[in-house]
């Protein structure tokens, strides 16, 4: 049998396991990496312009696409620009596998050029992180790396590759198949302890649905939709389970946490049956823990044992992958004839409803109302702050419509390279970056790989010349002390009249066009639509458009800090 380089063996891999697309930026030590890939023809290689935005753009291609996303770095700078994220994938359940150049053996631990220990770096935030130490166990890792990343709790999983390891001949030969003695994921559901949930479920008098991220990335959404509309019984989302159910359904309230709608944190307080699928029940949607859902027996369904009665203690503990629990509870789930408890979150929305305050200058509302209106398919992919939170309360997320963010880490940074990994994975679907002036600029050299992949993303930046959400808390808490947060006029700038500010740098139009974009400005609601509609003819080319909103805007309603559900500020 002929033998072949490890270098060759794992483009081989590739292939075996499906990949269509690799997001890699070269180096010294993957260079031999870079020339079998460039020898082939089966596989697209995406060339970014930083390690940081290529694993985003991995991630989100993964989050649309239901693919395991690739990446491929070189050693040391290379490998820890992954860092942030690998986090990123790892808190919101991405399957990533990541291939890492490293120096070879003989030098590791040496303090050599280039060399990290990024396996001790990265083991806590992703599914595993191993170096190869012998050709001969090559095959057998990539294939348990594709494997782990993909099953149970989806997630980040890192290879580590030494050059002499990865120069050295051996077997041609790819596993077919894995046995990982110590990682048994789930894979089935047990039926007594779903019966009982369902038991509670017809009983309860005050019966609410909670749906997480879980149910999104099981892409479990129609049987979702079907329980729901079964039972009758209202459902609220985390943000990363918006979508769970289209957000116009008669029985979705909205959002529950610290800027969850008043009607949905009022449910959560009031349920006697809180039936979550597919949440960790971290601190942005509890608030104080021993006060959350108070009245209410709580179910969870999650396919990650280690999340169930982490942050909150549960009445009946299911593991299960949402998609395969759900088609189960279909069989069994009848009509719960719950109208009281529907006409009371009736009367919550209708004493406080989700809306923004009336203003004379444009809007974030007004952005999203006509996005809402333009289309009806798309990928929405944020960023980080006040636009993803007023994105994840007003933006319709239908059967055809996608949000896409950075949920358990909340990265700024993610919107722009996420667009471009979504519209790779997804090349007929409309794709809407949404960032605001802060966070478009900590990846916008990813301008440059929208326009040579001739991607038509539309890229939305709200300005208001701040770090918006950071503005907010500054408001509200820290007596309008705006340190470090204006981006017009300096970190400290202690100035009161805008006037005295200098011209905002930079100039975003001007920038786009210089990548080779289009460049739109919008300063009046009036001129919002048209904007859209130019840039949805460009079928090969990205187009930004900046609008000018009011930096006074703010994200109701809010959670004080430290508070309950209960505790919510409405508006100032």
């Amino acid at each position: 049998m002929k033998q072949i380089s490890g270098n060759r063996l794992l483009v081989n891999a590739l292939k075996e396991e499906g990949v269509e697309v690799v997001f890699g930026y070269p180096g010294a030590c993957t260079i031999d990496i870079s020339d079998e890939l460039y020898r082939q023809n089966d596989i697209a290689v995406v060339l970014p312009r930083h390690e940081q935005a290529l694993a985003h753009e991995a991630d989100a291609y993964a989050r649309t696409t239901g693919k395991v996303g690739v990446c491929l770095v070189t050693s040391g700078p290379g490998a820890t620009n992954l860092v942030t994220g690998l986090a990123t994938a790892n808190y919101d359940s991405v399957p990533l596998v990541c291939f890492t150049g490293q120096v070879a053996k003989n030098l590791i631990g040496n303090d050599a050029f280039q060399e990290v220990d990024i396996v001790g770096i990265t083991r806590n935030i992703t599914k595993y992180s191993v170096t190869v130490r012998e050709r001969a166990d090559l095959g057998r890792i990539i294939k348990d790396a594709f494997y782990i990343a993909r099953t149970g709790r989806p997630g980040p999983v890192l290879v580590d590759l030494p050059k002499d390891v990865m120069a050295e001949m051996g077997s041609p030969e790819y596993p077919r198949t894995v046995n990982l003695r110590g990682y048994k994921p789930y894979t089935s559901i047990h039926m007594g302890q779903l019966k009982k949930a369902i038991k509670l479920l017809q009983k309860a008098k005050k019966p609410l649905f909670l749906a997480g991220g879980g149910v999104n990335i099981a892409r479990a959404n129609p049987e979702f939709t079907q329980v729901v509309e079964k039972t009758g019984i209202p459902v609220v989302t985390t943000v990363m389970g918006r979508g769970a159910i289209s957000t116009l359904h008669p029985l979705f309230i909205g959002n529950i946490g610290m800027h969850g709608a008043y009607a949905a944190n009022n449910a959560v307080s009031n349920c006697d049956l809180l039936f979550s699928i597919g949440t960790r029940f971290n601190d942005r949607i509890t608030g104080r823990v021993h006060e959350f859902a108070p009245h209410a027996q709580i179910v969870h369904i999650d396919i990650d044992t280690a999340s169930i009665s982490k942050n909150i203690q549960v009445d009946v503990p299911i593991v299960a992958d949402a998609k395969e629990a759900l088609t189960r509870m279909n069989e069994y789930v009848q009509k719960n004839h719950c109208s009281k408890w529907l006409a009371q979150i009736e009367t919550w929305k209708q004493e406080h409803p989700l809306v923004m305050r009336p203003n004379s200058r444009m809007s974030p509302l007004d952005i999203i109302s006509e996005m809402n209106r333009q289309f009806d398919e798309a990928l929405l992919v944020t960023d980080v702050g006040q636009h993803q939170m007023l994105i994840s309360q007003y933006a319709d997320i239908t059967e055809k419509k996608q949000l896409v963010t950075s949920g358990g880490l909340g990265t700024m940074g993610y919107g722009l390279p996420g667009a471009i990994g979504a519209q790779i994975g997804n090349p007929d679907i409309p794709v809407i970056s949404i960032s605001g002036d802060g966070g478009i600029q900590m990846n916008i050299q990813e301008m440059a790989t929208a326009v040579l992949e001739e991607l038509p993303i539309i890229i939305c930046i709200f300005n208001n010349e701040y770090l918006g959400m950071v503005r907010q808390w500054q408001s509200l808490f820290y007596g309008k002390r705006y340190g470090m947060t204006n981006l017009k006029a300096g970190a400290l700038s202690r100035r009161t009249d805008r006037k005295e500010y200098p011209e905002y740098t930079p100039d975003f139009v001007r920038l786009a066009e210089s990548y080779g974009a289009k460049g739109i400005r919008v300063t009046k609601k009036e001129e919002i639509a048209a904007a859209f509609e130019e840039a949805r003819k460009n079928t090969k080319l990205p187009t930004l458009i900046e609008f000018i909103i009011d930096p006074d805007e703010m994200v109701y309603p809010m959670i004080k800090p430290g508070g309950t559900l209960e505790d919510m500020i409405m508006d100032c």
